[in-house]
C-alpha cells in the first residue's frame, strides 16, 4: 500500500511535467510560427529609410523584443503590431494573417501599395486595424465581417486608393465604434444596415464618391459623437432626426448637393454636446432656424455657400462659445445684428457675399479675439466704424465691393498692427492713403476702385513683407515711386487707371519676383525699361495700355520667357516687333494695337500655340500675309485676331483662316482653370457697323475676326464658313471681289457680320437667313444686285443702312421695289470656292458661257473663243467682271 500511495503523486507530478513541458513546446511552436510570418512582412519591405526592420527583425532577438511588437504574457504569443510612421515602402503580403493572437495592427502613415491580403478580414481576435495614410487599393470583401473581425471595434482606413462599395455586411462586425473611410474612392450608397451599429461613436465617409440619400437610420446610432461625409455626392435632405442625437459633437456634411432646410426644432431635444455644425457647399435654403441658437456649446458653424436667406437671428449672440461663423456665399439680408459683438471667443467671421445692407455694426469692435472679418461682396453703406480698429488681432479684413464711403481709413488702421491683407476695393471711399496703413506684416492692401487721391507714399518701400498692391481705378496724381524697387517680395503691382506721371522706373526691374505688372490708362510718358524684357522669366502679365510711352518695345525677351499677356496698346511705340517674343511659349494675349509700329506680318509667331489674342490694329504694317506656313497648324487656340487699319496687300490669309481650330466648335469649358484670358482685365474695342464697341470681358466662346481698312483684294475664301463658331467678323474697307459666299450661313454663331465698302457682286446668299443670332449686319457700298432674301432669320430687323450704296439691290426694308422681268433662262452664275482659275476646263469656262449669254449670242461667242485662244486672261475677264 504505501508503494501506491507514493505512485500516485509521483504520476501526477509526472503529468504536470508533461504538460508544462508540452505547453511550452507548443508556445515556442506557436511563436516560431509568429516570427515565420513577420520575417514575410520584412521580406515584402523594399525600402526601409531608417533601417528599423533592417536591424531589429533578425532571429538573434526574441520577436517580442522586436521594435513594434507587443506580446502577451500567458501566451508568448504577438497582440501587437505597430510599425506606423516609419516610412516603409512595400506590400502586405497574406502571411500577416497567420498572426491568429493579433488585438491590435497598426501600420498607418507609411508607402505600402496593393491590397489587403483576404487573410486579414479572417483574423477573429482583431480589435484595432489602422492603415490609414498608404497607397492601398482594392475593394473591401462583401462578406468581410461574417468570417472574422468579430471583435473589431475600429476600422481605419482613411487616406488610401480603395475603391468599390461599402459592403452591406458591415453591420456584422457588431462591436465597431470608429469607422474612418476618409479620403479614397469609395463609391455607391452608405448602407442602410450601417444604422445597426449602435456602439458607433465615430463615422468617418468623408473624400470620397458616396452618392445617395444620408440614410436616416444614422439617427438610430445614439453613440454617435462624430459624423464626417463631406466631400461626397449626397443629393436629397438632411434628415432631421440626425441633429436629435444626443451624443453628437460634430457634423459635417460640406461639399455635396444635399438639399432641404434646418429642422426648426434642431437642439431642442437634449443636444447639449453640439460643437461643430459644416453644412457649406450644398443646396440647402429657408431661414436660419432661431432653435440653432439653443446649442450653447457650438464652437464652429459653417453654412456658407447655400441658398439661406432670411436675416441673421438676433440670438445669435446667445453662442457665445463660437470661434467660427461662416455664412457667407448665400442671400441674406437686413442688418448685422448688434448682438454679434457678444461672441468674444470668435476668431473667424464670414458675411461675405450676400445681400446684407445698412452700417457695419459698431459692436463689431467688441470682438477682440477676431483674426478673420469677411463682409465683402453685400449692400453695406455709410461709413466704416472706427471701432474696427480695436481688432488688434485682426490679420485679413476684408470689406470689399459695398456702398462704404467717407474718409475714415486713417482712424481705422492705426492700431490694426497684426493686418496682413486688406481690402476695401469697390467702394466709395476717399481721402490719402493713410502711412499707418503699411506695417511690417502687411502683405496684401487692395484700395483699388474707390476715390483715393493725392500721391502714392515713397515711404511703401520700406515694408518688405508687401507682395500684392492694387491702387487702380482711384485718382492717384503722383509719380510712381521708385522705392518700389525696394520691395522684393512684389509679385503684383497694380496702379491702372489713375492719373499717375512721370516715367516708369527702371527700379521696377529689381523686382525678381514680380508676376503681375498693371500700369494702364494713366499718363505715363518715357520708353519701356529695356530691363523689362529681363524680367520676363517671372513676369506673367505687362499691361501698359493708354499711355503716352515712345520709343522701341524692349528687345530683351530671355529664353524661359513666362510672358502670358503683353498689352501695349495705345501709346506712341514705334520701330518692329521684337524677333525676342518668340521665346515667350506661354503668351496668350498680345495686343500692341494704336501705336506706330512698321513692320512685316510676324510669321514668326506661329509658334506661339497658346496664343489666344492677337491685336496689331492701326498701325503701319505692311506687306502680303501669303507666305508658306512655318507650322502644321498654326494658332490653333487664336480666338481674336484683329490686324485692321493697317496696309496689309494681297489676298486675305486664307491658310490661317482654314487653320484657326479654336474659332470652330468652340463650347465653353468650366472646368477651364482661371487665367489672364478667361477673365481678360482690360477692354477690348472692335469696329461693329462703322461705331466702335467696347468689350469688357473675353469668355473662351469669344471669337472675332477683323481684317478691315487695309489694302487687301481677291475674294472672300469659301472656307471661312468653317469657322462655325465665329462671333464678330469685319472685313470692310477693303477691295474684296466676287461674291459673298454661301458658306458663311454655316457660321452660326456669326452676332456681327461687316463686308461694307468693297467691291463685291452678285446676290445677297438666301444662306445668310439661317444667322439667328445675328444682331449687326453692314453690306453697304458693294456693287450687289437682287433681292435681299425675306425667308426669315434676322433680316427683316434691319435697316435700310445695312444695304446702302448698292443701287441695284431691291425688297425690304429699300424703298426701291423689286419688279419681276421674264428673261432667257441662264446659266446659274457659281463663283470657285477658292478663288484660282482651276474651275475653267481647258481654258473655257463659267466666265466664257456668261459673256455669251450676256452681250448677245454672236459677240459672247466671239469673246469665248478669245479667251479659249489666249489662255483666259484675268485683265479681260476683271474689265467685264470686277473680279
Amino acid at each position: 500500500m504505501e508503494n501506491s500511495g507514493s505512485f500516485f503523486p509521483l504520476s501526477l507530478l509526472l503529468l504536470i511535467h508533461f504538460m508544462m513541458y508540452f505547453s511550452l513546446a507548443m508556445s515556442e511552436a506557436s511563436i516560431k510560427t509568429d516570427q515565420s510570418s513577420l520575417l514575410a512582412l520584412k521580406s515584402h519591405i523594399t525600402y526601409d529609410p531608417h533601417n528599423i526592420l533592417t536591424n531589429n527583425w533578425t532571429t538573434k532577438a526574441s520577436v517580442c523584443d522586436w521594435i513594434g511588437i507587443s506580446c502577451d504574457s500567458r501566451h508568448l504569443r504577438v497582440i501587437g503590431l505597430d510599425i506606423s510612421e516609419m516610412g516603409l515602402h512595400g506590400i502586405i503580403p497574406p502571411e500577416i494573417g497567420n498572426l491568429s493572437f493579433l488585438v491590435s495592427l497598426n501600420m498607418g502613415g507609411n508607402s505600402f501599395h496593393g491590397p489587403l491580403p483576404p487573410s486579414v478580414f479572417n483574423m477573429s481576435l482583431l480589435e484595432v486595424i489602422s492603415v490609414m495614410n498608404n497607397n492601398l487599393s482594392g475593394s473591401l470583401p462583401v462578406d468581410m465581417c461574417i468570417h472574422g473581425f468579430r471583435r473589431l471595434k475600429v476600422l481605419d482606413l482613411s487616406s488610401n486608393k480603395f475603391y468599390g462599395e461599402i459592403p452591406s455586411t458591415l453591420d456584422q462586425c457588431s462591436q465597431l465604434e470608429v469607422i474612418s473611410m476618409l479620403q479614397n474612392n469609395f463609391v455607391g450608397q452608405v448602407p442602410r444596415e450601417i444604422g445597426n451599429l449602435t456602439r458607433l461613436t465615430g463615422l468617418f465617409l468623408g473624400f470620397n464618391n458616396l452618392y445617395g440619400s444620408i440614410p436616416e437610420e444614422i439617427s438610430q446610432l445614439q453613440n454617435l459623437t462624430m459624423l464626417n461625409m463631406a466631400y461626397n455626392n449626397f443629393t436629397g435632405p438632411l434628415h432631421e432626426a440626425i441633429f436629435n442625437i444626443s451624443s453628437l459633437v460634430i457634423i459635417d456634411v460640406s461639399m455635396n448637393s444635399v438639399s432641404g432646410i434646418l429642422p426648426v426644432d434642431m437642439c431642442s431635444h437634449n443636444v447639449q454636446q453640439l460643437m461643430q455644425i459644416s453644412l457649406s457647399d450644398n443646396m440647402m435654403y429657408g431661414e436660419i432656424p432661431l432653435s440653432l441658437c439653443r446649442c450653447s456649446q457650438l464652437q464652429l458653424l459653417t453654412l456658407s455657400s447655400n441658398n439661406f436667406n432670411g436675416v441673421l437671428p438676433r440670438q445669435i449672440g446667445n453662442l457665445t462659445q463660437l470661434n467660427i461663423l461662416y455664412l457667407n456665399n448665400n442671400t441674406l439680408s437686413g442688418s448685422i445684428p448688434p448682438e454679434i459683438g457678444k461672441l468674444k471667443n470668435l476668431i473667424g467671421l464670414d458675411l461675405s457675399k450676400n445681400q446684407i445692407s445698412g452700417p457695419i455694426t459698431v459692436a463689431i469692435g467688441n470682438l477682440s479675439n477676431l483674426n478673420i472679418l469677411f463682409l465683402n461682396a453685400n449692400h453695406l453703406s455709410g461709413t466704416i466704424p472706427s471701432t474696427i480698429g480695436d481688432l488688434k488681432l485682426v490679420s485679413y479684413l476684408d470689406l470689399s465691393d459695398n456702398r462704404l464711403s467717407g474718409h475714415e481709413l486713417t482712424k481705422i488702421t492705426t492700431n490694426l498692427t497684426s493686418l496682413q491683407s486688406l481690402s476695401v476695393a469697390d467702394n466709395q471711399i476717399s481721402g490719402n492713403i493713410p502711412l499707418n496703413l503699411f506695417t511690417n506684416n502687411i502683405s496684401s492692401i487692395d484700395l483699388s476702385n474707390n476715390n483715393f487721391h493725392g500721391s502714392i507714399p515713397p515711404d511703401i518701400g520700406r515694408f518688405q513683407n508687401l507682395q500684392y498692391l492694387n491702387l487702380a481705378k482711384n485718382q492717384f496724381s503722383s509719380l510712381i515711386p521708385s522705392t518700389f524697387g525696394n520691395l522684393s517680395q512684389m509679385s503684383s503691382l497694380i496702379l491702372y487707371s489713375n492719373n499717375l506721371t512721370g516715367e516708369i522706373p527702371s527700379s521696377i526691374c529689381n523686382l525678381r519676383s514680380l508676376r503681375f505688372f498693371h500700369l494702364s490708362s494713366n499718363s505715363l510718358e518715357g520708353t519701356i525699361p529695356q530691363c523689362l524684357g529681363n524680367s520676363s522669366q517671372s513676369l506673367r502679365v505687362l499691361h501698359l495700355k493708354d499711355n503716352n510711352l515712345h520709343g522701341v518695345i524692349p528687345t530683351t525677351f530671355t529664353k524661359g520667357c513666362m510672358v502670358e499677356s503683353l498689352n501695349l496698346n495705345a501709346n506712341q511705340l514705334e520701330g518692329t516687333l521684337p524677333l525676342s517674343l518668340v521665346n515667350c511659349g506661354s503668351m496668350q494675349i498680345l495686343d500692341i494695337g494704336n501705336n506706330e509700329i512698321q513692320d512685316m506680318f510676324p510669321f514668326w509667331m506661329e509658334t506661339l500655340l497658346q496664343l489666344r489674342v492677337l491685336v496689331l490694329r492701326s498701325n503701319k504694317f505692311y506687306g502680303t500675309i501669303l507666305l508658306d506656313l512655318k507650322t502644321k497648324h498654326p494658332f490653333p487656340k487664336l480666338q481674336v485676331f484683329d490686324i485692321s487699319h493697317n496696309e496689309f496687300t494681297g489676298s486675305l490669309p486664307s491658310k490661317y483662316l482654314n487653320n484657326f481650330i479654336a474659332m470652330v466648335n468652340a463650347k465653353e469649358n468650366r472646368k477651364e482653370t482661371r487665367n489672364w484670358f478667361s477673365n481678360y482685365e482690360e477692354s477690348m474695342v472692335f469696329v461693329f457697323k462703322g461705331l466702335e464697341h467696347t468689350v469688357e470681358r473675353i469668355l473662351k466662346t469669344f471669337s472675332t475676326i477683323d481684317l478691315s481698312n487695309n489694302k487687301f483684294n481677291g475674294i472672300i475664301p469659301y472656307s471661312i464658313g468653317s469657322l462655325n463658331s465665329l462671333k464678330y467678323l469685319n472685313l470692310s474697307r477693303n477691295s474684296l471681289t466676287g461674291q459673298i459666299p454661301s458658306s458663311l450661313g454655316n457660321v452660326t454663331a456669326i452676332e456681327s457680320l461687316d463686308l461694307s465698302s468693297n467691291k463685291l457682286v452678285g446676290e445677297i446668299p438666301v444662306q445668310l437667313t439661317r444667322l439667328t443670332f445675328l444682331s449687326t449686319l453692314n453690306l453697304s457700298y458693294n456693287h450687289l444686285v437682287g433681292s435681299i432674301p425675306q425667308s426669315g432669320g434676322q433680316f427683316p430687323t434691319f435697316d435700310n443702312s445695312s444695304y446702302v450704296g448698292n443701287s441695284r439691290l431691291c425688297g425690304f426694308p429699300l424703298t426701291k421695289q423689286c419688279t419681276e422681268r421674264k428673261v432667257q433662262p441662264t446659266v446659274p452664275i457659281l463663283l470657285p470656292q477658292q478663288g484660282d482659275e482651276s474651275d475653267f476646263i481647258d481654258g473655257f469656262g463659267w466666265k466664257a458661257v456668261v459673256l455669251g449669254y450676256g452681250c448677245g449670242f454672236l459677240f459672247g461667242i466671239t469673246i469665248g473663243y478669245l479667251i479659249f485662244k489666249y489662255e483666259k486672261p484675268k485683265w479681260f475677264v476683271h474689265i467685264f467682271f470686277g473680279v
